[in-house]
């Protein structure tokens, strides 16, 4: 499983995005990174570490990383964790790695403050271990350097502002009060309504893709779509990494996903958490047996 499946239901695939720092660089051997590195631009589709306060990164990076196309793919992983906001400074400390600054006068790399990873981990290592996952052992704190001139601190003090706005909310995931009717003519909208529960979350070009448990679907209604579409079902959010879905911040809950078959994909338009009892599930549950579209 790559590292890309990683989510806030990232919870998932956490061990596998774990390998993301497997070739971290060897700390007190910068004479290694020193003959190998480049300053390169850091791209637009950088999506972690876009608009921050520097223009270049170096490659190799600090996690081993030595492709924009690996930099690329990884660092998408750690968005959601980001979007969480657990940590004001979650952003500069995950960039200080992914995108180290790369000055011309300066051949040593800048490595995040030891404080400054003391500091995110007291504020998201909770988020992770609530899903069961520690700390990443290779972002040990005591690994970086105590604070000095040549690192980055936490509190704003450094290179990568914190991120301040509020992430925008999926279309799909926004909270709609529907009667009856609407219900039933959202139901008729669509090709197609599952209740189901999350088997594997994870991201592809800026979409989120994610496979339902098999034996977790209930189909309510399929429209144009195959045995096959059936058989393998993989439904989209798209662009995924440009919004939130805090509906989905629980593996173990059961779903209520209607969407529409679009180019061959099924295309979510439409999240709930399926809540057994609640009044608004009951009526749903009554249209669904009496759906005329």
């Amino acid at each position: 499983m790559r590292c890309a499946v990683l989510s806030l239901v990232w919870a998932v695939a956490l061990p596998a995005c774990v390998g993301a720092v497997h070739g971290m660089y060897a700390f007190g051997q910068p004479e290694l990174f020193q003959r190998r590195r480049s300053c390169k631009a850091i791209p637009n589709n950088l999506q972690l570490c876009h608009d921050i306060e520097y223009a270049e990164m170096r490659l190799p990076n600090l996690l081993g990383h030595e492709t924009m196309n690996e930099v690329l793919q990884q660092a998408a992983s750690w968005i959601p964790l980001v979007q969480k906001r657990c940590h004001p400074d979650t952003r500069k400390f995950l960039c200080s790695l992914f995108a180290p600054v790369c000055l011309d006068d300066l051949d040593e790399p800048i490595q995040p403050c030891r404080s400054l990873c003391e500091s995110v981990k007291r504020g998201c290592a909770p988020v992770m271990a609530a899903f069961g996952y520690p700390w990443p052992e290779m972002l040990d704190c005591e690994r970086f350097p105590l604070d000095n001139d040549l690192c980055i601190p936490p509190a704003g003090v450094g290179f990568a502002p914190a991120t301040r706005e509020v992430p925008r909310v999926c279309d799909a995931c926004k909270e709609k009060a529907e009667d009856d009717n609407e219900i039933v003519d959202n139901l008729c909208k669509n090709d197609f309504a599952l209740k189901m529960k999350v088997k594997e979350i994870s991201y592809m070009n800026g979409d989120t893709k994610i496979v339902p448990e098999t034996k977790s679907k209930t189909i309510y209604k399929m429209n144009g779509v195959t045995e096959r579409d059936l058989r393998k079902t993989v439904l989209w959010l798209k662009d995924g990494l440009q919004c939130v879905c805090d509906e989905m911040s629980d593996i173990n809950a059961t779903y209520l996903v209607m969407g529409q078959k679009q180019d061959g994909n099924l295309v979510i338009t439409s999240l709930k958490r399926w809540q057994r009892g609640q009044r608004e599930f009951k009526r749903i549950s009554r249209s669904i047996r009496k759906l005329q579209c």
